[in-house]
């Protein structure tokens, strides 16, 4: 592809050489550099592509993009800066792989916690319906039926593309993503065109990225805000923050809720293990989805689904034959009958709303017994939800054991330190500390009778556990079938 259409859509401040040259390779890492390729020099969190300019041009780069230029100019190489090389690297990935997202209809899902679910189950939606359909999410990304490993929330922006490109030679209509707050701070999803948004919630999290929670709602609104006026923007009442994201977009705004008067209403008629019977906008279905946090979540796909054009009756008859997503509120039982929940409740509000859930069925049901929770904290992440963590676990369960998440580059037992400051000294005697999370898993099941309730809570769909940087197998489920 030539220089000059890449560039077509980028604001550029100044061009030095010739953009009338072919391009072979479009990359922002100088390793994946090759003869004529275009370095886009992108300043991430821990590395700065501008230092690698020079190896790019080496590794055989004809052109280059960046913010400000180097000090030895290369007289065979274009350059070419711009205000923010980051919007660029999204802009020229989109151009380079055809502008895909023009090609489909693409809505993201943004929030701190159910981003997974309404993807993944609006995904499922309209595969059933007959619709060639992409999905890019924390647990997978599928193009139509063939899967591609996750390794982001939301991939970077030449994967990205790649992955919508692969989509629209398949016949994918519709596309599902995740868009987390970093993927939207750093510009990953610039170039894209959405036709809808879906904001879920906003709790604790990321705080090691944004710092503040200000912060973290304003990247969270930057993806609302840059919504065009074709698209829809969907938002969930019953989150404070929930009108917040629709004050400044050109989208059309609809709400949804599972309190208030909305466009889409929820009622739950009744909450079991098995599933829940939900009215919504006054169409009764049973769904084999459990709790209020799962009721939102629905409400939410009920309504993108109708936006997008499927009757209200087909939706819910369509999601009566769904199950819920890997890792999300996913039931296990073990040989000698125990049972568990497994689940990603990795931030304060999520775990909080699990141990509400269960409680509110196990509480309600004589059946029942104990809730015995494993959970833990992950490493090199914000420290603060730590205690907080730790509290409600506590506050809500009758045997907390407290264990090791993925602990990364720090050391598991000032983690646990970390969540034990906020257990009440009065209710440690409910606590067991097991650093070793295989070890913690076998005891909760060993201690606890048949009619008790595990849930093992933070990894959800993760296959490994990350120590000291480097990506052991461990599968939740798993270890507490065996």
């Amino acid at each position: 592809m030539r220089l000059s259409e890449l560039i077509e859509d980028i604001e550029v401040l100044k061009i030095i050489g010739s953009t009338d040259i072919d391009i072979k390779e479009v990359c922002f890492d100088s390793r994946k550099a090759v003869p004529g390729a275009l370095f886009i020099a992108v300043k991430g969190t821990n590395v700065d592509g501008n230092e690698y300019i020079g190896k790019s041009i080496e590794n055989g780069a004809v052109a280059i993009i960046c913010n400000t230029l180097p000090q030895e100019l290369d007289k065979n190489v274009t350059y070419i800066t711009v205000k923010d090389s980051s919007i660029a690297l999204g802009e020229v990935a989109s151009a380079y792989y055809g502008r895909p997202s023009d090609k489909m209809i693409l809505v993201g899902v943004t929030g701190t916690n159910g981003k997974t679910t309404i993807a993944t189950l609006l995904y499922k939606l309209f595969k059933k319906r007959g619709y060639k359909t992409g999905l890019l999410s924390t647990v997978c990304n599928m193009v139509d039926d063939e899967e591609f490993p996750s390794t982001h929330t939301t991939p970077d922006p030449i994967e990205l593309n790649c992955l919508m490109a692969k989509m629209a030679e398949r016949g994918c209509s519709r596309v599902f993503m995740e868009v987390s707050s970093h993927a939207i701070d750093q510009n990953r999803i610039a170039g894209l065109r959405f036709d809808g948004g879906i904001f879920t919630n906003l709790t604790r999290d990321h705080l090691d990225y944004h710092k503040t929670m200000d912060g973290y709602l304003k990247a969270k609104k930057k993806f609302f805000d840059n919504l065009p006026s074709t698209a829809f923007a969907l938002t969930n009442l019953d989150d404070k923050n929930g009108k917040v994201m629709l004050q400044n977009t050109k989208a059309n705004k609809y709400t949804y809720s599972t309190t208030t008067l909305a466009d889409f209403k929820c009622n739950i008629i009744e909450l079991g293990f098995e599933g829940m019977q939900l009215k919504i906008n006054n169409i009764e279905a049973f769904l084999n989805f459990t709790g209020r946090f799962n009721a939102a979540n629905l409400t939410a796909v009920f309504g993108a689904a109708y936006l997008l054009q499927v009757k209200p009756q087909d939706i819910l008859i369509t999601l009566s034959a769904l199950a819920p997503v890997t890792g999300r509120f996913q039931k296990v039982s073990s040989a000698d009958g125990k049972n568990a929940i497994i689940d990603y409740a990795h931030t304060p509000d999520a775990l909080e709303n699990v141990i509400n859930t269960i409680n509110e069925i196990r509480l309600g049901n004589k059946r029942y017994g104990n809730l015995i929770t494993v959970v833990g904290c992950g490493g090199n992440r914000d420290k603060g939800k730590r205690p907080q963590m730790a509290g409600i676990a506590v506050k809500g369960s009758d045997t907390v054991i407290l264990t090791s998440d993925n602990p990364r580059n720090e050391n598991p037992a000032d983690i646990l330190n970390d969540m034990i400051a906020g257990v009440d000294k009065k209710e440690m005697d409910k606590v067991l500390v097991i650093e070793n999370r295989a070890q913690a898993i076998k005891t909760a099941r060993k201690m606890a009778a048949t009619n008790d309730i595990i849930l093992i809570a933070g990894k959800g769909h993760e296959t490994y556990q990350e120590i000291n940087g480097v990506k052991h197998h461990f599968n939740d489920a798993e270890e507490f079938i065996k």
